[in-house]
């Protein structure tokens, strides 16, 4: 193999490594696992998110509490990655579309979209890529004052909907890192 096809395919798999690292992120938040969310950056991290500013570990301990006491569902989507890859440093620009069905304090639900970017600095060490600064610009959101009515299925289909840790299907079924 020519040195340049190596380099090619070294930056393809780094590529390939921080999209992973996003999909991980979002994953985690949406089934609230904390093990899967700190994977996707490295302890030292700086992550500016709303009206949060903190590391990792930070985020999790103000961001779960806030998902899993009033969200019933959240669905992250990661798309349009943009990457610079210089050695060990990455700027990464990811956009996310993010769908929230949260309580309201009369009992009823809501949903929440929000849409923007992450703008992310990534930082390889030993062979690992994860976030090391984070800002999220949020471009377009939308509330709407209720949800759908899930008593009546879709479709009228019963469906169950996904879970959080460790009860979603993922859980059970797949033996995802």
């Amino acid at each position: 193999m020519t040195t340049a096809t190596s380099r090619i395919l070294e930056e393809l798999a780094d590529r390939e490594a921080i999209r992973e690292c996003l999909y991980r992120y979002a994953r985690g938040v949406d089934r609230l696992d904390a093990d899967m969310v700190l994977s996707a950056y490295w302890p030292d991290c700086v992550d500016k998110h709303l009206d949060f500013t903190g590391n990792a570990q930070e985020f999790v301990d103000w961001a779960f509490p806030l998902m899993g006491g009033g969200m019933d569902q959240t669905m992250h989507h990661i798309t349009n990655v943009l990457m610079s890859i210089r050695g060990q440093q990455a700027d990464v620009e990811a956009y996310f579309y993010g769908i929230h069905r949260i309580s309201t304090p009369d009992g009823g639900k809501m949903d929440v979209i929000g849409a923007g970017r992450y703008i992310d600095k990534f930082e390889k060490r030993g062979d690992e890529w994860r976030v090391i600064r984070r800002e999220v610009v949020t471009d377009w959101f939308r509330q709407y004052p209720d949800s759908a009515d899930w008593s009546q299925g879709m479709l009228g289909m019963m469906i169950e909907p996904g879970g959080r840790r460790p009860d979603d299907a993922s859980y059970r079924d797949l033996d995802l890192v």
